[in-house]
C-alpha cells in the first residue's frame, strides 16, 4: 500500500464534490483526502501500484491540478 501526498487547486466542498466520483471509481485508490484547510490543499492518496502520474491524470480528467509533495 502506498501513500502519496499532492497540492492541488481543489479549494472547496463542490471541488471536492466534483472530484469524489473520478477518485472514488479509480480502481487503484482505497483512499483518499483533501485538506481544504491547508493551504496548499493537500490530497493525501493512499492504494496499490499508485504512481504519481496515476493521479495526476485523474484529477486532470475532473478538471483539476495535483502535483506531488514529499
Amino acid at each position: 500500500m502506498n501513500t502519496l501526498k499532492f497540492k492541488t487547486n481543489i479549494n472547496c466542498n463542490n471541488c471536492i464534490t466534483a472530484v469524489t466520483p473520478y477518485l472514488n471509481n479509480a480502481d487503484k485508490i482505497s483512499e483518499w483526502n483533501v485538506d481544504i484547510i491547508d493551504p496548499k490543499k493537500i490530497l493525501t492518496v493512499t492504494g496499490e501500484e499508485i504512481t504519481p502520474d496515476y493521479i495526476t491524470e485523474i484529477a486532470k480528467k475532473a478538471g483539476y491540478k495535483a502535483e506531488q509533495i514529499n
